[in-house]
């Protein structure tokens, strides 16, 4: 007879399991500076740019806060419509994970869990400021991470004085 615990406090031996204990709005801004004139027709389609970062920050031996940043603008200078700046976060339980397996499944798998709440926001947001909802395309957690990886690995070491 197997003693099982269904709150995520598995035994040491157990199955490894990824829990999002809680999600979050941490910041959120969304500005429209030119409405009520930005709000008409337009006479092109504007440039619509969007950033995206993770982080993540271990709290306790098994927890982990992940937070997804976007920031999206649509026009630039004069003729900016809207600028949006998001910060969603979760904290995530990992147990029974290997080491070597923690971080990817923290910077790949926690945001990829995060996003639709992500977009979500972004949607909503853009549309009750007045606009056609801003769908984020799905993101690649995959690429990003790896770029992320790319990018530290081509980083000069820092030499201890």
């Amino acid at each position: 007879m197997t003693d099982t615990n269904g709150n995520g406090g598995g035994a040491q031996g157990g199955a490894p399991a990824l829990n999002a204990l809680v999600q979050y709005l941490k910041d959120f801004s969304f500005e429209n500076p030119n409405a009520p004139n930005s709000l008409g027709p337009q006479e092109q389609a504007p440039n619509i740019s969007i950033q995206v970062n993770v982080n993540a920050k271990q709290l306790a031996p098994t927890d982990f806060e992940v937070t997804l940043t976007l920031d999206a603008k649509a026009g630039e200078g004069a003729g900016l419509l809207f600028k949006l700046d998001l910060e969603y976060g979760g904290v995530f339980r990992l147990i029974n994970i290997p080491q070597e397996q923690i971080h990817p499944i923290v910077m790949i798998e926690c945001p990829r869990l995060l996003f639709p709440f992500v977009r979500q926001i972004v949607a909503d947001a853009t549309r009750d400021g007045g606009f056609p909802p801003l769908y984020v395309d799905p993101i690649d957690f995959v690429a990003l991470y790896q770029q992320k990886a790319a990018e530290a690995a081509a980083q000069p070491p820092v030499a201890n004085a």
